[in-house]
């Protein structure tokens, strides 16, 4: 960032007063970029000016400088690492450094102070969309929309939605779930690097906004088929019957994904013999299926870390988990469907969210 920039010193105030207020260097120059982006000095400057700040600095200026002006950040060698980004976003500060012939500081003051960069890690995805996936997403989400929209307390009451699932007699605590409240200054706790279990069971859930409705667990040694998904198909069938009376007379609406099983001759005859109306899924979208962005995601939170000696008591657990869910918690899961896909249209079938 210039010297003489004024968003320079707009920051640098923001800086002395956070500072003044007590606040640390880590939780400034995060709050900065929370507000500021891109523009947000590197942490090294943040941290400069909030220790010259807490020493009693008044000036939000520059001090003079004796000697020869720096030469580094001419705009020449300013232009030349912005066309060696852009060609390379990847490019290292040392790589960058010894194309242009600065020491690698310099590079580092022109991609943050002058030209607003910053690395970023990339984002992961369920898969590499083509544009005519893009448009499908958008197309099918466009289509369902306008279904819900008809008469959103049928739609909500007629649907049902349902996946398979790895649940494991052990998964282990994510490194964001392991944290404690700690002094400040003391030692991160420490924690061994842990593997999945080998034990795990496959289920099959299916559930509509009054609770579940089916969750079957496929023996193992098995896998998952057209023939097996039918027969679950035809579980449902006879669960929804004796669970939700009048539900089968209304036509339920069935949303799956569009697994081989599900999309096999044997699998679409059970859903049309067991009177469901199948919706249209787009591929490759856990994040417009309920039981990826919602149950599922949420119940492995909760079994996370803890330990099942076999399939038994895992099981059990897992159905226990299902019936002590609060009131409205399976409703709220998937009224939160037409929110993705407004979501999705608006992106125009890009991924929209971190999965």
């Amino acid at each position: 960032m210039e010297a003489d920039n004024e968003e320079t010193f707009e920051i640098r105030a923001v800086i002395k007063f956070l500072v003044l207020e007590g606040d640390n260097a880590t939780n400034i120059h995060h709050r900065l970029t929370a507000v500021y982006g891109t523009g947000t000095p590197a942490y090294s400057t943040v941290a400069k000016w909030a220790a010259e700040f807490k020493r009693g600095r008044r000036s939000l200026h520059d001090d003079p400088r004796s000697g020869r002006p720096t030469e580094a950040t001419t705009p020449e060698n300013i232009e030349a690492i912005r066309r060696l980004v852009e060609d390379n976003p990847r490019l290292k500060t040392n790589q960058i450094a010894t194309e242009v012939g600065l020491s690698k500081g310099s590079v580092i003051a022109i991609l943050h102070e002058h030209l607003h960069l910053s690395k970023i890690a990339a984002r992961w995805i369920p898969h590499n969309l083509s544009p005519a996936q893009q448009a499908d997403r958008e197309q099918k989400s466009l289509t369902l929309l306008h279904q819900y929209q008809t008469d959103p307390q049928d739609f909500l009451r007629r649907l049902i939605t349902g996946d398979e699932v790895w649940v494991f007699h052990h998964d282990p605590e994510s490194k964001q779930e392991s944290m404690e409240w700690r002094a400040k200054g003391s030692a991160p706790p420490l924690k061994t690097r842990q593997q999945k279990s080998a034990g795990k069971v496959m289920a099959t859930i299916f559930w509509d906004t009054e609770g579940v409705l089916l969750v079957d667990y496929m023996p193992h040694g098995r896998t998952i088929n057209g023939e097996y998904f039918a027969q679950v198909v035809r579980n449902l069938h006879d669960a929804v019957r004796t669970k939700r009376r009048g539900k089968l007379t209304a036509r339920p609406l069935l949303l799956i994904d569009n697994a081989p099983a599900h999309t096999s001759a044997v699998g679409q005859a059970a859903i049309r013999e067991s009177g469901f109306v199948q919706l249209e899924h787009p591929p490759y979208s856990p994040d417009l299926a309920p039981s990826d962005y919602y149950l599922f995601r949420l119940m492995k939170k909760d079994l996370r870390g803890r330990r099942f000696a076999d399939d038994e008591t895992l099981t059990t657990t897992v159905g226990e988990w299902f019936e002590t869910r609060p009131e409205g918690f399976y409703r709220r899961g998937l009224e939160d469907l037409p929110v993705r896909w407004n979501k999705c249209i608006a992106h125009q079938g890009v991924y929209f969210e971190k999965l």
